[in-house]
């Protein structure tokens, strides 16, 4: 065990000389902690719609999407981030627009690959988008 923590600080350490991005936190960092999201592909989240990412504890991951309440499990290793199949509520959307933003933030959790800090903000990025997720602690 003491091995392995050694090896990811090494790991993380190499990592920091790559980006100008701060390293994601370990898992157990991120425990309790809620965030907002503030921008989707490159465009402000619609406003007066909460979106919000969750990790209530090692391993779940859970929050708001736009209409709709979500829950999973998340792996966190580093600046690595893979969640696991989400389940969500199915309440009807208000309008399109909304109905878009929450089908566009499930796709892209589902395809996360990538999770690290721009000062006080969480940047998540996926597979097929050229820009982040951003998220704000709320």
């Amino acid at each position: 065990m003491r091995a392995f923590v050694v090896a990811g600080v090494l790991l993380l350490a190499a990592f920091a000389g790559c980006t100008s991005h701060a390293a994601a936190p370990s898992a157990p960092f991120l425990q309790a902690t809620s965030w907002r999201l503030d921008r989707i592909d490159g465009t402000a989240a619609i406003p007066g719609v909460e979106v919000t990412l969750e990790f209530p504890e090692e391993g779940k991951v859970g929050g708001r999407a736009s209409c709709n309440r979500f829950f999973g499990t998340v792996e966190i290793s580093g600046e690595s981030i893979r969640f696991g199949p989400l389940a969500s509520t199915k309440m009807a959307c208000i309008d399109a627009a909304t109905t878009a933003q929450e089908t566009k933030y499930l796709e892209a959790l589902q395809a996360a690959e990538r999770i690290v800090f721009d000062g006080p903000a969480l940047l998540l990025y996926s597979r097929g988008s050229d820009q982040p997720l951003r998220f704000s602690r709320k």
